[in-house]
């Protein structure tokens, strides 16, 4: 029989996407409205305080742990709050959509191969042969089901950015899981987001004295307070929660459902029709996900 806590976190894979999709929306929006640098400090500023609610105490109570471990919580801060963040909205300004998705398909692969390696998570063949299914899934969906387009794609400096976020999860994913710590997922993560808020700190300062706009307009509070309410509290306490429960490689394969999500979103609320391509790569993502967490399922 599976506990409770794994049911979650399978139901967990299926649901995180969602909250995912909003920081495409966000990163779309925010050109020109607030900084890179500014969002993602607000963003987990406010998420850092969500993560926080009722644990407090516990944090306080765990303070010499926290501080004689600081160097692991600034650099999951690092990875998983500026690089992931901030880097993420810079290289949205001048790249493609369909660069972005590109790029980070190739995540899940990486920490899978990590997660063999420094964790000694166990990865067979049916388990490979599920992610191979989702990645060319997710490939079907960004070039629309036309592989010729794939000579096209064109890479500009802003996909360095793109590339380095996405290298960094990798990174992130696999030490989140390797370095262990007393706390909770939830307080675990308020640290890592008030770390991370501190290393971006100065460059925020920095891009607010350099800025022809407004420092900051409701508009702009209004887009970190939407990264930090789904993108930010709701997916990385989801991602935390799965990754202790089934592992990094097999939690790895969720972020091949997001073009699938962005796609049925822009169907509902934009009134765009889902296309043949859309429905051929969720025919092989989800059969690969269900492969990729297959070991999980069984009593």
């Amino acid at each position: 029989m599976l506990s409770n806590r794994h049911k979650l976190a399978l139901a967990l894979l299926f649901i995180t996407p969602a909250f995912w999709t909003v920081n495409y929306l966000v990163a779309r929006k925010a050109p020109g409205v607030i900084e890179p640098h500014l969002l993602a400090s607000l963003r987990w500023l406010m998420a850092s305080f969500l993560f926080g609610l009722g644990y407090w105490q516990q944090i306080w109570a765990q303070r010499r742990q926290i501080l004689q471990d600081w160097q692991h919580y600034v650099v999951l801060g690092a990875l998983g709050m500026w690089i992931c963040g901030a880097w993420v909205y810079i290289g949205g300004q001048t790249t493609a959509a369909v660069n972005i998705a590109l790029l980070y398909s190739i995540s899940p692969v990486l920490v899978v191969a990590g997660s063999a390696f420094w964790l000694k998570e166990k990865v067979n063949l049916l388990q490979l042969t599920g992610v191979a299914f989702a990645l060319v899934g997710v490939l079907n969906v960004v070039f629309k089901g036309q592989w010729q387009h794939l000579a096209d794609v064109k890479f500009v400096i802003g996909d360095a950015w793109i590339f380095a976020a996405a290298s960094a999860w990798t990174v992130y994913s696999i030490l989140l899981k390797r370095w262990h710590s007393p706390l909770a997922a939830s307080p675990r993560l308020a640290v890592i987001a008030l770390a991370g808020v501190a290393v971006m700190l100065p460059f925020t300062l920095v891009e607010a004295l350099a800025t022809p706009l407004p420092v900051l307009t409701l508009p702009g509070f209004g887009l970190a307070l939407a990264a930090a309410l789904f993108p930010g509290y709701g997916a990385y306490l989801a991602f935390s929660v799965m990754q202790r429960e089934l592992g990094a490689a097999r939690v790895s394969v969720v972020l091949y459902l997001g073009p699938i999500y962005a796609a049925v979103i822009a169907w509902l609320v934009l009134g765009e029709p889902l296309q043949f391509h859309h429905l051929v790569g969720a025919a092989l993502i989800l059969p690969g996900i269900y492969l990729v967490n297959r070991q999980t399922t069984t009593p």
